[in-house]
């Protein structure tokens, strides 16, 4: 079952220009969508729930991804739940105050109308998931059921255990199936996008490689979708799957679109501690947790390697609720990260190297039982014991931030249409919602908001003069994206040096995270800055990539994806080091206020910045947006 969106829509400015669009589908009658082809590159929530929704409206749809199935896409890893502000724990819960907290949570640095959009547009992605047969926990009396997630002081997260977006992109994985089966969406598994076409200044295609066969294809299409998630894995360490990467987003940054934001990388709060000097990947550990784990350090710093059965109460530091009473452990990600580091900074953090804090479930338990706990989070205690041999229901999680989601991507207007007319962008890719960090429990509704009710209700709007004017996958532009896919291609496997792909990876990584994690300064920013261009040039000379590019070739996905991050690195760093403010998760050691908080810079800095590509070795154009605040009013963020 696909929804659309037919809700009231109350009276004021933020939802006027939702009104003006609600009803453009009506633009492109029934009997003509069927001659209009939309690309959708990506099949996670974001791309499944637009490939879908197009296909059932009659649109015919090519759905392109690099996993072997839409089922392996990384929304699947979203585990804690799914923001909505259906109020049913009657605890004061509105649209105005999911809209709210989304602001509030992202420092003042997104768009009112887009983020009040999106809390409207979320009841109904519930309706639309129920009716699909997504199974949400429940109460006992069958009612659906919520939980607290942080920068919230409601509960208003829906959730299924510890695998909603498991379960999400089941019920988008079985509508896609069927517009399958009916014959409007054609599935490109195991498939690649390495380049945008650019046809009379339109979006009309793309050029993608097989990765099981190594063969490069011309796609031509009406418009281009891109949902294609974020590019955390620039850090080389992450949260994201390992194929996550910055390569179709990139591409298209370097065909005209802009790119806003890059900076604004989400440093996620409760993730599994590195182990070891030649770790490829980190674990998340739900921030559901935090709704009944609580954090804490031991007081003394001669105590941080006594077993934590051995500190004594009286010895303990709740370092997040001695620090912000309001929220406790429900503060938002980028504050309670940056709380985690300060005390492991400070000596008192626990576990290998003292980069980790406790998160202890034994109140929780000796209150609700410990079948309670199981029935909340069992598969995470799972998942947490198998990585670390240790029984969570016995001893604290030993957690430590981590890179995990990027507000960041490309810029989009309001109807998700980037500044190259027919590339549109949805989910994690574009930068719309989030500000400069990202609530828990938002990623999965904004995927799904776009995918389900955004997208299919915009699209038209421009596909309505576009009637005819598709190119054929032989025309001029077409054949010049492809040559130049072949010899980037050429030119990755003819360096023939004697480092790895992933040496060049982590050095990259290792770099960003000390100049540009956590915490930035602009010592720290011009030194990356300085350093990332020489790392490039090295790559170029000293990459080796075996093997050929006609047929299943990994180190040649990866060498490409890491060849685009050595790019892209640089546009993040300039874009930290051009925003000289501290907002959310851009924390600029120069500007905190006397508490050690983030302080922004309204005067100068209350925009977007989107960056225009100019040339390989040309400083990319910044361009300002503004943002204006007609409802909420612009204040210190305080969670305390």
């Amino acid at each position: 079952m696909i929804g659309r969106f037919d809700a009231k829509i109350p009276p004021g400015p933020l939802a006027q220009k939702w009104r003006n669009h609600r009803d453009h589908s009506r633009l492109v009658s029934p009997n003509n969508r069927r001659k209009f082809e939309i690309i959708v590159v990506g099949s996670g929530l974001a791309g499944g729930s637009a490939a879908a929704t197009l296909g059932e409206l009659g649109y015919r749809v090519r759905c392109f991804c690099f996993q072997d199935s839409a089922r392996r896409a990384h929304s699947i890893a979203a585990q804690g739940g799914i923001n909505a502000a259906k109020n049913y724990q009657n605890d004061g819960d509105s649209v105005y105050r999911l809209f709210h907290d989304t602001i509030k949570g992202g420092d003042f640095r997104s768009r009112e109308a887009n983020v009040y959009r999106l809390a409207e547009i979320s009841n109904h992605i519930i309706d639309q998931c129920v009716a699909q047969g997504v199974p949400f926990a429940r109460e006992y009396s069958g009612y659906l059921a919520n939980r607290s997630f942080g920068g919230a002081q409601v509960s208003r997260t829906f959730y299924a255990r510890g695998q909603t977006g498991q379960q999400l992109l089941l019920g988008c994985y079985q509508a896609l199936c069927r517009q399958i089966a009916a014959g409007t969406v054609q599935m490109f598994p195991q498939t690649e996008m390495l380049d945008l076409v650019i046809v009379e200044g339109h979006a009309k295609g793309i050029v993608t490689r097989s990765l099981c066969s190594g063969k490069i294809e011309r796609h031509a299409a009406d418009a281009v979708v891109l949902a294609t998630g974020g590019y955390g894995n620039v850090f080389y360490l992450s949260t994201n799957a390992r194929g996550c990467n910055v390569t179709a987003t990139y591409r298209a940054f370097k065909r005209g679109a802009l790119f806003a934001n890059p900076a604004f990388t989400q440093i996620h709060p409760t993730c599994i501690p590195v182990s070891g000097e030649y770790q490829s990947k980190l674990t998340l550990m739900s921030e559901s947790l935090r709704n009944d784990g609580r954090v804490w350090v031991p007081k003394r710093k001669e105590d941080r390697n006594n077993p934590p059965g051995e500190i004594p109460e009286a010895d303990r530091d709740y370092y997040l609720e001695r620090k912000y009473p309001s929220y406790g452990n429900l503060a938002p990600r980028d504050i309670s990260s940056r709380a985690a580091k300060e005390v492991c900074d400070e000596g008192r953090g626990v576990g290998p190297g003292g980069r980790g804090v406790y998160l202890d479930f034994a109140d929780a338990i000796k209150r609700l039982g410990e079948h309670t706990i199981r029935e909340r989070y069992g598969n995470l205690f799972e998942v947490y014991e198998k990585i670390t041999g240790e029984d969570a229901y016995k001893v604290p999680m030993r957690i430590y931030p981590a890179v995990h989601y990027t507000m960041g991507g490309l810029w989009v207007d309001y109807d998700l249409m980037n500044n190259v007319p027919g590339l549109f962008v949805i989910g994690e890719a574009n930068f719309s919602d989030h500000g400069a960090n990202r609530l828990g429990a938002s990623a999965l509704m904004q995927g799904l908001a776009d995918g389900y009710f955004v997208l299919p209700n915009t699209l038209p709007n421009y596909l309505a003069g576009q009637m005819g004017k598709r190119p054929s996958p032989d025309s001029p532009e077409f054949r010049e994206s492809e040559k130049d896919v072949r010899a980037r291609i050429e030119k990755l496997l003819n360096v023939k040096g004697a480092r790895s792909v992933d040496s060049f990876h982590r050095e990259l990584g290792l770099l960003l995270w000390d100049k540009c994690g956590m915490s930035r300064h602009e010592k720290g920013l011009r030194e990356a800055l300085k350093k990332i261009p020489e790392l490039r040039e090295q790559f170029w000379h000293e990459v080796r990539v075996p093997g050929d590019g006609d047929d299943f070739n990994q180190s040649l996905e990866h060498a490409g994806r890491v060849a685009d991050f050595l790019e892209f690195a640089e546009l993040m760093c300039s874009d930290a080091l051009e925003r000289d403010e501290s907002c959310g998760a851009h924390f600029r050691e120069e500007h905190q206020t006397p508490e050690g908080e983030a302080l922004r810079d309204d005067e100068n800095h209350a925009a977007v910045f989107a960056w225009e590509f100019q040339g390989d070795g040309k400083p990319p154009i910044l361009h300002r947006e503004p943002l204006n605040f007609e409802t909420v009013h612009l204040t210190q963020r305080s969670y305390k």
